[in-house]
């Protein structure tokens, strides 16, 4: 068999970590061919006891293709080794608390993540779920790019697009495999563009095969911006197993080379295209090449009312980021 792929996770306790990790040991992400190692990375003391009852149940399922299972508190081993490591712990917003305090609370957690991250795997992939997840990307970059390549963080944007697929093959009366190349541009908030100009629905522009231009620019965009708040309102809880799904999808597309063609939206680190701020951790239309390697999908046409939509995402990224460097110096 191959050489297993060490993933470590930060958050596994909760409903998004308890719907990926049983995926995850089963082969669901890199294949049955595949052993994986798999550590789960303490943030919060207080769920040491749920992780060793999550350890308990993941033994007892007893995956073939599981080589090693770990938990550990300590930052200074806890990544050690690591291929893959999913930031999925995070503080959440509590009543009362500004944007700018979540952004402190969860800042410091990630500044020291990427410094640890930096020290025991330079060459691990980063995927960044907890929220404000493109800031907080951001934010372990920075801490971690004197040792670590900034190219290998990235933030999970894959969810909106997942959702931005359903609604518009559900609209346009189609299996969903015939939707393709949607993308979402910006932040990973309200403001996040979910682009059906550049979109595909068997074979035909999205625009096309809807045939409804108003409800594209109105209905379609805001409820793939809200969505995660109509959940919450409606199970009282926030997204899990799509969040988790969404985890798998973003580590198979930048672990495997995309098809011809195609692209998937993830955060990843500006380089200038599209205008956007160079050092942002922005979602674009990424593929992955034959090499492994990720690279921007370019030249893709973008009209007034996109552009409009894109530089109010990015905005407010821009405004993130200024935050957090006041906050932490960098």
């Amino acid at each position: 068999m191959a050489k297993p792929i060490k993933v470590v996770l930060t958050g596994a306790t909760g409903n998004i970590g308890y719907s990926l990790l049983f995926r995850l040991a089963s082969g669901g992400v890199f294949g049955e061919e595949t052993p994986v190692e798999i550590g789960l990375m303490g943030v919060f003391p207080s769920r040491n006891s749920a992780r060793e009852g999550l350890m308990m149940e993941i033994e007892d399922c007893a995956f073939p293709l599981l080589a090693r299972l770990t938990s550990t508190t300590d930052l200074s081993q806890g990544f050690s080794g690591a291929d893959w490591i999913i930031l999925i712990g995070s503080m959440p917003r509590k009543q009362g608390m500004e944007r700018s305090d979540l952004l402190e609370v969860n800042g410091r957690m990630f500044m020291e993540q990427g410094r640890q991250i930096a020290r025991q795997a330079p060459d691990a992939k980063v995927l960044v779920v907890g929220n404000p997840c493109n800031t907080n990307a951001y934010i372990g970059m920075n801490f971690a790019k004197d040792k670590m390549p900034a190219r290998n963080w990235f933030a999970l944007t894959r969810l909106d697009e997942n959702r931005a697929k359903a609604l518009l093959a559900k609209k346009s009366g189609v299996e969903l495999g015939e939707v393709e190349n949607v993308c979402i541009w910006g932040n990973h908030s309200s403001t996040q563009y979910p682009d059906f100009e550049n979109a595909r629905i068997g074979g035909r522009p999205a625009e096309e095969a809807v045939g409804d231009r108003k409800w594209l620019e109105n209905d379609f965009i805001k409820t793939v911006q809200s969505r995660g708040a109509q959940i919450i309102a409606a199970r009282g809880k926030s997204s899990a197993a799509s969040a988790a799904n969404a985890v798998i999808d973003t580590i198979k597309s930048l672990h495997y080379p995309s098809a011809p063609g195609q692209w998937h939206s993830v955060g990843v680190l500006s380089d200038g295209s599209y205008g956007v701020d160079e050092g942002l951790i922005c979602s674009f239309p990424v593929r992955v090449k034959a090499d492994g390697d990720w690279e921007i999908v370019k030249g893709l046409q973008l009209g007034e009312f996109a552009k409009k939509k894109i530089s109010a995402s990015v905005d407010e990224l821009k405004s993130e980021a200024q935050t957090v460097r006041e906050l932490f110096g960098f």
